[in-house]
C-alpha cells in the first residue's frame, strides 16, 4: 500500500489545504510542507533500502516479479481496468526528483502567494499527486487518469497565480498538452482493443499490453498517438511553443515543476511505453527522432541566447536539454540511456534551481527584463555565486550532473551515430554562450538604476535570506552529488536499462 499511500498524502494534503483556508490560512502552507516531507522521507527510505541491497531478482521482462514495489487491486474488472501502481528503479528516481522538488515548490512560494492560499497549495499537490502517479501508474487507464490530473491544477496554478500574460499562456499550456493527451488516448484504446481481439481478453494492464503485437502499419500509427504526447511534454522541437509562454508566466512554484518535472514526463513516457511496446517501429523512426533532438539542441540554445527576458531565457535552455534527452532514447543504446536518467535528473535540478533564482530576482527588482538588471553580484554576492554554480552546470562543467549525463549521452550515441553526435556537440557551445551572457546581463555589468528596484529601508537590495539559502543550498548539494556520485543512480537504473 506504500505507493497509494504516497499519492493518496498528496492529494489528501490538498484538500486539507482547501479547507483549512476557510479557517486559518496559516496554517496552509504547513500543511502542504507537511505532506510533502512526508512523502520524500517515505521515497528517501526506499531509496536507501534498495540501494544498499534490497533489488529483487533480475527478471527477463518487467513483469509483476521485476517491480521493486508493486501493488495490484482490481477496480473495474468488467473493462479490464486495475489498480495498479508498481515502482521499478527509473520510477524510483523520478519520484524522489517529484518530491525533493515538490518540497523545495512549497518554500518557494512561501512568501509569494498571499492571495487564495488554501486553493494554491491545493492545485500544487494536485499536481505533484498527478506526476506522481504518472511515474508509478502500470495500467494505462490509470496512467492516462493521472496524465489528465496533473494537467489541469497546473493550469489553474498559471492561470491564476501568473504574470501579466497569464491567460494566454495557460490557455496555450492546456491546448497543447490536451491535444497530444486525447491522441494518446486513442493510441492506449487501439491496444486495448488489439488484445482483446487477439485473445488475450480486455484489458488495460502494462504487462498485458506488452506482449500485443499489431500489425507494423498500425504500430506506426499507434506509436505517433504515443509519441504526439510525449514529444509536447518533453517538448520537442516544433511541438514546444508553448513552453516559454508557460514558464515566463507561472508563479516561481510553477516554472520549478514544469522545468523539472513535467517535461520529464514526457521522457519517461517514451522509455516506459514507446521503446517497449514498438520495439520495430521505434527503430524505424529513431533517425528522425535523433534529428529533431539535434535540431531541438541547436535551436533552443540560439534562442535563449536572443531572449530579453530572464525566464523565457531559461525556458529555452529546457528546449535545448531536453534535445540530448530524446537523443539519447532513440539511440537505444544501454550507456546513451544511463545518460538520459541521469540527465533528466540534472536538469530537473539545475534548471529549477535557475528558475528559484529567477523568482527571487524578480521579487526584488519586479522585472524580468535582463536589460533593467546589472550589477547585481555587488548587492547580492551570495546569490551570485549560487547562480553561477547552476549557469556552470547547464553548462556542463565537469564535477556537476549535466557534464557526466550529456557526456553519457553522446558517447553512447557515437558509434552509430557519428554525424548526429558532432553535431550535437556543438550544442555545448551555444550554452556555453547563453550561460555566460546570462550573467554577464544579470550580475555583472553596469549597475541598476536604483529606480527599478525594490530596495526598501535598507537602501540597498539584500542578498539572501535563510529560506532562500535553504532552497538554492538543497539543489547545489543535489547537483554537486550527481556530479560526483553517478554511479548509485545507474545502479539503480541497470537492469530496466538492460530489459530495453
Amino acid at each position: 500500500m506504500i505507493l497509494i499511500e504516497m499519492i493518496g498524502i498528496l492529494l489528501g494534503g490538498g484538500i486539507l489545504c482547501w479547507l483549512t483556508a476557510g479557517w486559518n490560512s496559516a496554517y496552509v502552507k504547513w500543511i502542504a510542507m507537511t505532506a510533502v516531507a512526508a512523502d520524500l522521507l517515505i521515497a528517501a527510505v526506499l531509496f536507501a533500502h534498495f540501494s544498499a541491497g534490497g533489488m529483487p531478482q533480475t527478471a527477463t521482462a518487467p513483469t509483476a516479479m521485476s517491480w521493486l514495489v508493486d501493488y495490484r487491486r482490481s477496480w473495474i474488472p468488467s473493462l479490464g481496468v486495475s489498480l495498479h501502481l508498481s515502482m521499478d528503479g527509473l520510477s524510483l528516481l523520478l519520484v524522489l526528483l517529484t518530491f525533493f522538488l515538490g518540497l523545495l515548490s512549497v518554500l518557494s512560494s512561501w512568501r509569494e502567494i498571499k492571495e487564495r492560499q488554501g486553493f494554491y497549495y491545493f492545485n500544487l499537490l494536485w499536481t505533484l499527486g498527478g506526476i506522481a502517479g504518472v511515474f508509478l501508474a502500470t495500467d494505462l487507464f490509470l496512467f492516462y487518469f493521472f496524465w489528465e490530473v496533473m494537467l489541469v491544477p497546473m493550469y489553474l496554478l498559471i492561470l491564476l497565480w501568473g504574470d501579466s500574460n497569464r491567460r494566454y499562456a495557460a490557455y496555450k499550456f492546456f491546448l497543447f498538452t490536451q491535444a497530444g493527451g486525447l491522441l494518446m488516448l486513442l493510441s492506449i484504446l487501439a491496444l486495448y482493443f488489439i488484445h482483446g481481439q487477439q485473445g488475450g481478453g480486455y484489458s488495460f494492464d502494462y504487462s498485458d499490453l506488452l506482449h500485443t503485437t499489431p500489425p507494423p502499419a498500425v504500430a506506426r500509427w499507434i506509436l505517433m498517438g504515443f509519441l504526439a504526447a510525449f514529444a509536447v511534454k518533453l517538448p520537442v522541437v516544433p511541438f514546444h511553443n508553448w513552453l516559454p509562454d508557460a514558464h515566463s508566466e507561472a508563479p516561481t512554484a510553477g516554472s520549478l515543476i514544469l522545468a523539472g518535472l513535467l517535461l520529464k514526463t514526457g521522457a519517461y513516457g517514451m522509455i516506459r511505453f514507446i521503446l517497449p511496446f514498438f520495439p520495430q517501429a521505434s527503430a524505424a523512426i529513431a533517425p528522425w527522432a535523433m534529428g529533431f533532438g539535434v535540431i531541438g539542441i541547436l535551436y533552443g540554445a540560439l534562442l535563449a541566447f536572443a531572449q530579453t527576458d530572464l525566464k523565457r531565457l531559461i525556458a529555452y535552455t529546457s528546449v535545448s536539454h531536453m534535445g540530448f534527452v530524446l537523443l539519447g532514447i532513440f539511440a537505444m543504446r544501454e550507456m546513451a540511456l544511463h545518460g538520459v536518467v541521469l540527465q533528466l535528473l540534472a536538469h530537473g535540478i539545475s534548471t529549477g534551481a535557475l528558475f528559484a533564482v529567477a523568482g527571487m530576482i524578480k521579487q526584488r527588482l519586479h522585472t524580468r527584463d535582463i536589460g533593467q538588471m546589472g550589477g547585481l553580484w555587488k548587492a547580492m554576492p551570495s546569490m551570485g555565486g549560487m547562480a553561477m554554480i547552476f549557469a556552470m552546470a547547464s553548462l556542463g562543467l565537469p564535477l556537476l550532473g549535466n557534464f557526466i549525463a550529456e557526456f553519457l549521452v553522446l558517447l553512447g550515441a557515437f558509434p552509430q551515430h557519428v554525424t548526429l553526435v558532432v553535431i550535437a556537440s556543438t550544442g555545448l557551445v551555444f550554452s556555453a554562450l547563453y550561460s555566460l551572457r546570462m550573467m554577464t546581463k544579470v550580475f555583472f555589468g553596469p549597475a541598476v538604476a536604483p529606480a527599478a528596484v525594490d530596495i526598501g529601508g535598507s537602501g540597498a537590495l539584500r542578498d539572501m535570506d535563510g529560506r532562500e539559502w535553504l532552497i538554492l543550498g538543497l539543489l547545489c548539494i543535489g547537483i554537486v552529488l550527481l556530479g560526483l556520485f553517478p554511479q548509485p543512480i545507474i545502479d539503480m537504473i541497470k537492469e530496466q536499462m538492460l530489459r530495453l
